[in-house]
């Protein structure tokens, strides 16, 4: 808390407005005299809400909250990791009888699990159930990407080297190359390339 102390009336006030209540609502609910007219208390509430020590209350009130309900630049990154670092094989086992699906509360990285799909089949007999369980995970490689930008380690930039623009060449399914495009005006002209040998 900040060093301007608040009284209990100040501080209920404050909270009563991070609440989101109005300032009138606010003042009275906070145990301030409601025996004014409404302006005046509209007044008296306004001045208090404008004054530094509630605004600089108000302003850690929010940080608590941001604090406890944003997830923080090293949750995302273990989350990210959680979903980028298992295989299938993690969560699946296979036996002489089959394969089956072993996931449960302390099964760790079962945030990268995007969907689990089970669906029983029977015989012609309508006997012998056969459960068939599938695991769809998140795609690790945007997890990564996602990692990759929150460490800086590329960026959507042109690519530099040696103080020399790297050049990029599309290559069509026959073949031919063509160069990236040059804009000119109001023109845009498409260079064709020699094909590889």
């Amino acid at each position: 808390m900040s060093d301007l102390k608040l009284t209990q009336k100040q501080e209920r006030f404050t909270r009563f407005l991070f609440d989101g209540l109005s300032q009138r609502e606010a003042w009275i609910k906070a145990g301030y005299s409601s025996n004014y007219a409404p302006a005046i208390i509209d007044t008296h509430a306004c001045v208090l809400a404008k004054s530094d020590k509630v605004k600089i209350r108000l302003a850690e009130l929010n940080a608590e909250a941001d604090n406890k309900s944003v997830m923080s630049v090293l949750e995302r990154k273990q989350r990210l990791t959680e979903i980028a670092r298992p295989r299938i094989t993690d969560f699946m086992e296979l036996g002489q009888d089959g394969s089956w699906v072993n996931i449960g509360p302390e099964t760790p990285n079962s945030g990268a699990i995007s969907e689990i799909h089970s669906r029983t089949e029977y015989d012609e007999d309508g006997a012998h159930p056969t459960v068939h369980t599938s695991v769809k995970l998140h795609n690790p490689v945007q997890a990564i990407q996602e990692l990759n930008k929150m460490e800086k380690i590329y960026s959507d930039a042109p690519v530099f080297q040696e103080n020399r623009q790297v050049n990029f060449v599309f290559v069509l399914p026959d073949g031919t190359r063509i160069a990236p495009s040059k804009l000119t005006g109001n023109n845009t002209q498409k260079q064709l390339l020699p094909p590889d040998k």
